[in-house]
């Protein structure tokens, strides 16, 4: 496996969390991943205007989504370090800085709702049991994808973001979710270019394709507990 510096250059957790309360961030839109038919996300934005509170809609169902997304990713990463299934420590030392970014953001999201009166996104039940069973090399393919997956879900609604300070919060969290998906598919040996907005560490070219809603959603249901 190559050499990765396990030192994440992430984002400032308050600074993050300054940022992102002062965007005006409220609201509550459900459990996301149980409101499929809530998906489709393929419409313009409809302009710049500040979101008002206490709404499903707009840039809140959003931040929820994103907030749905990180509490599956935190998870992985929490359960991958207390499975001690990585046993090379600096590929596991890697593993804990990621989750602990992955949670920051989880936390600031929950901050942001909460800030304004809203009520955070539900928590999904996951179901990673298929992932540890085939082993280190597994995990590391399952990692690459939930981090392509969330460089791309981000992506997927920046242009459907009205608030300019929502929209750079999410950007600032964007590049974070590709700088993971870069380190971890150099450890699966995924190559620099794939074949799919999953695949690879520059997985389109030059220029990354989004992922709706919907393809999101479909893509995370073999790592959801079924009812």
């Amino acid at each position: 496996m190559p050499e990765i510096d396990a030192r994440e250059d992430v984002t400032s957790r308050k600074h993050f969390l300054r940022g992102l309360s002062a965007a005006g961030a409220a609201g509550a839109a459900g459990v996301l991943l149980a409101a499929c038919g809530a998906g489709n996300d393929k419409r313009p934005a409809t302009g710049m205007a500040t979101p008002k509170r206490k709404t499903s809609g707009g840039d809140l169902a959003i931040l929820n989504y994103a907030l749905t997304l990180e509490y599956l990713e935190a998870d992985f990463y929490d359960q991958v370090v207390r499975s001690g299934v990585l046993k090379d420590r600096r590929v596991a030392e890697l593993a804990k800085r990621i989750g602990e970014a992955e949670q920051a953001h989880v936390s600031a999201l929950e901050v942001a709702v909460r800030g304004q009166g809203g009520k955070p996104a539900a928590k999904p039940k996951t179901a990673f049991e298929n992932v540890f069973a085939g082993g280190a090399q597994k995990v590391l393919e399952a990692a690459a994808v939930v981090e392509n997956l969330g460089a791309a879900a981000y992506l997927g609604q920046a242009g459907r973001i009205q608030d300019k300070k929502i929209l750079a919060a999410a950007l600032s969290i964007h590049s974070v979710e590709a700088r993971h998906a870069a380190a971890i598919n150099a450890l699966v040996g995924n190559g620099f270019k794939g074949s799919g907005p999953l695949v690879g560490s520059l997985p389109d070219g030059a220029f990354a394709k989004p992922m709706a809603m919907d393809e999101v959603l479909k893509a995370v249901q073999p790592f959801i507990a079924k009812a």
